[in-house]
């Protein structure tokens, strides 16, 4: 379906650092135009500036195992349940980085495993109204028969367990909630539809 507008029909007037640390904050002031003719009023709106971040569903194809990995992450430290979620692996693009580059990279640093063939399968805004990051997806084959317990780098503070899910498992997990992020719920389920069509022998 082609869209009404484009990326030529908004105009970004000015942005503003409004505040920088591990994160940044800025105030974005921009108009675009309207479906039922002329611009909008000037729109101001405070942007959290994540950046752009990869996703990697890790799959055995020989065990149907899913290797997911638990962490604590400090936005769910208010979940009644545990601050510790079930996640796929993940990591942030650097300046210069192919996305592709930070999937092989993530896998070895938070899972301890080798990628042996890399499948894209989609990219999303992860809340377009609040922040700029944008994630892309990936499915990696991987051997899961001899998986570490834990992993995780020392100096970002990472202490990660290592987990080998099987396909009941992870249906279970989907269906009473065991899975609550959003890029690991896209990602299964994307697997899930798409799984007939996809060609999961090792190259």
């Amino acid at each position: 379906m082609k869209k009404t507008f484009g990326s030529d029909d908004v105009e970004l007037i000015n942005t503003e650092v409004l505040y920088q640390g591990f994160f940044k904050m800025k105030k974005y002031q921009y108009r675009h135009r309207q479906y039922q003719g002329g611009w909008s009023p000037l729109i101001e709106r405070e942007i959290f500036e994540r950046g752009n971040a990869v996703g990697v569903l890790l799959y055995d194809p020989e065990l149907d195992h899913f290797v997911m990995i638990e962490q604590c992450r400090p936005g769910s430290l208010k979940d009644k349940r545990s601050p510790w979620l079930l996640e796929i692996i993940a990591g942030m693009v650097e300046d210069g980085e192919d996305p592709h580059e930070v999937a092989y990279r993530e896998a070895m640093e938070e899972a301890h495993v080798d990628i042996n063939k890399l499948i894209a399968m989609l990219g999303y805004w992860v809340s377009p109204g609040g922040t700029t990051e944008y994630v892309d997806l990936f499915l990696g084959l991987v051997d899961s028969s001899n998986l570490v317990n834990y992993a995780g780098l020392d100096d970002e503070h990472e202490d990660i367990k290592v987990l080998a899910v099987s396909r009941q498992e992870m249906l279970q997990l989907l269906a009473n909630g065991g899975i609550s992020n959003a890029m690991a719920l896209i990602a299964i389920q994307w697997f899930l539809l798409n799984e007939q069509q996809l060609d999961l022998a090792d190259d």
